[in-house]
């Protein structure tokens, strides 16, 4: 069964047996001020619960990150054993060691340095210099 709010239903103190009776200013202004002051109850309690929503979807997917970055971690750290295992019997396990270091520095070496491209470029439009 549906409720009807009684503030929506007409202004029944307004008619009387002679017609309609217009009421004071005072009156109407009391009256849109209790409005307004329910309208108000009503967004603060709306955005409370918005926020409390979104602080708690927010922890969550800081937690599920995290969780995916240490799996991610873990993952690359498989791929780099797998990695000096596989090639151990080609070229010794000391060689394999050295060649997966090798590469995975200069992988680091290569992200660092476009980073530090970047951070130039990104610097120059902030700064509004003219890129040389």
């Amino acid at each position: 069964m549906h409720e009807t709010d009684t503030n929506l239903a007409p202004d029944t103190e307004r008619f009387t047996a002679e017609g309609y009776t217009d009421p004071s200013l005072a009156q109407d202004l009391r009256q849109l001020a209790d409005e307004a002051k329910t309208l108000a109850q009503a967004e603060f309690a709306f955005q409370k619960s918005r926020a409390a929503f979104v602080g708690t979807e927010t922890r969550n997917i800081a937690l599920l990150l995290v969780v995916a970055a240490v799996v991610v971690f873990f993952a690359a750290m498989a791929f780099v054993v797998g990695t000096v295992i596989a090639l151990g019997p080609l070229i010794g396990r000391w060689g394999a060691m050295v060649l997966v270091t090798v590469v995975l520095a200069a992988f680091a070496a290569f992200c660092a340095w476009n980073a530090k491209a970047r951070l130039r470029r990104m610097m120059t439009v902030i700064g509004g210099k003219d890129e040389t």
